[in-house]
């Protein structure tokens, strides 16, 4: 029953990234609009200060690194482009087949890992793998807003 509860709110979560995006694209971009969301989301690791969340350390590596290896993709499909004195983030259709189909994989492999693993501990490395994607992601678009920025 959680597997189905929690890819609900997953698809829920995808869908709310996807419409903040499209509407992010009509408002210029800024580097606090870019690097608040890791900053943010870092709050969650104190769900790790509940027992049962807590993870092995080479797992917890394991999860952070294929959401680094997973966040090439989201670094490939953003980009910025300069328009008047602003800068706005480029819409990218294929940001929405990337995030679908990372969704579709996150899904799977929970119910794989659901198998043998506690659902608190599935959360933890599925949080971790999220960070491990978002953190990438907004450094290298930090570096190209800088970038773009210095070019005016």
């Amino acid at each position: 029953m959680w597997v189905i509860a929690s890819s609900i709110f997953a698809f829920l979560m995808a869908c709310a990234v996807l419409f903040i995006r499209m509407k992010a694209a009509r408002k210029p971009t800024s580097i606090r609009k870019i690097i608040l969301p890791p900053l943010f989301m870092s709050t969650g690791f104190l769900m790790f200060l509940y027992p049962p969340a807590r993870v092995p350390l080479s797992e917890a590596l394991e999860a952070f690194a294929m959401g680094v290896v997973f966040s090439f993709l989201l670094i490939r499909t953003s980009s910025f482009e300069r328009r008047s004195d602003a800068i706005y983030l480029k819409r990218s259709k294929a940001f929405v087949f990337i995030l679908l189909g990372l969704l579709v994989l996150r899904i799977v492999l929970k119910l794989y890992l659901g198998q043998y693993i506690s659902i608190e501990e599935t959360s933890g490395l599925f949080f971790i793998l999220a960070f491990g994607m978002l953190a990438p992601w907004r450094i290298a678009m930090y570096f190209k807003f800088k970038k773009l920025q210095a070019v005016h």
